[in-house]
């Protein structure tokens, strides 16, 4: 099993998924419990989802599943979230705070380096160059990073989860005018909920990648499962009548950043040059 999967297209939209895949080595999978072995935590079909929406848009998808280690995740082991409830670069619980391995077969800290390694590390190689290659071709890059999360998680947030949870860990990570036309498109999107950096400000990726000086924007999309699946739990089925709902309004967000994209080279080029005047 390949790491990761690459799908290179022509355009300066980068789409990251990190946790879509749901592929565990066998020498993992014997030492999960029922409970790890469901694989609940899993951004079920987001993959799917976003495939095709737009033309010309690259697709970097890990294969591996976030039990093995978590892409989006600081591969040093920091908290994103520091006083919350969180899960970890190598977890040892799911969403619920539950253990998902047999006693005593959780991975010592050489093994996460390992995983760290064979897993984390093709993941980001393969992101970073596709970045620096639509970088190269376009002027700038923008990393627009796919993920998925039950609805409800008591564990991790009181409530209900609204359908969009935009993420720019406070505007840091991208141009106001990226974020702004992401919060247009999940304001406008008639029969959803959205919010700006709630829950979910950004992950590793988005924080680590999204430096708008460097050329490269960064913005996460956290969807409730709700906007999608048929049901938060086993199976976890695609609902074609959901997404195809949900596939209009993403795609429209989309097409927005591309259609941002030649503006924001131009601003580019002009501070570079004024720094090199």
């Amino acid at each position: 099993m390949q790491p990761v999967e690459v799908f290179a297209g022509d355009g300066p939209i980068v789409l990251g998924v990190p946790h879509a895949g749901t592929y565990v080595p066998p020498e993992i999978w014997s030492r999960l419990n029922e409970t790890g072995q469901k694989l609940a935590d899993t951004d079920w079909h987001v993959d799917r989802l976003y495939s095709d929406l737009l033309p010309g848009a690259t697709m970097v998808k890990a294969n591996f599943h976030r039990y093995v280690i978590d892409a989006n995740r600081d591969p040093k082991g920091v908290s994103l979230y520091p006083g919350q409830n969180t899960t970890t670069l190598c977890p040892v619980t799911d969403f619920d705070g539950r253990p998902i391995y047999r006693d005593g077969e959780e991975p010592a800290a050489k093994e996460i380096e390992a995983r760290r390694a064979n897993w984390h590390a093709p993941y980001h190689e393969a992101l970073t160059a596709e970045l620096e290659r639509v970088r190269h071709k376009h002027g700038i890059a923008i990393l627009y990073d796919c993920h998925s999360i039950r609805s409800q998680v008591p564990f991790l947030f009181e409530g209900t989860l609204p359908d969009f949870n935009t993420g720019t860990n406070g505007g840091t990570t991208c141009a106001p005018d990226i974020e702004q036309a992401v919060v247009a498109g999940t304001t406008n999107s008639v029969g959803y909920t959205s919010v700006l950096n709630g829950r979910f400000k950004g992950g590793w990726t988005t924080r680590h990648y999204g430096q708008p000086v460097t050329g490269i924007h960064a913005i996460q999309m956290e969807l409730a499962q709700s906007t999608h699946l048929a049901t938060e739990d086993t199976p976890f089925a695609y609902d074609e009548s959901k997404a195809d709902r949900l596939r209009v309004h993403l795609k429209d967000i989309l097409t927005a950043l591309e259609d941002l994209a030649p503006e924001l080279k131009t601003k580019r080029q002009e501070i570079l040059g004024e720094a090199h005047d």
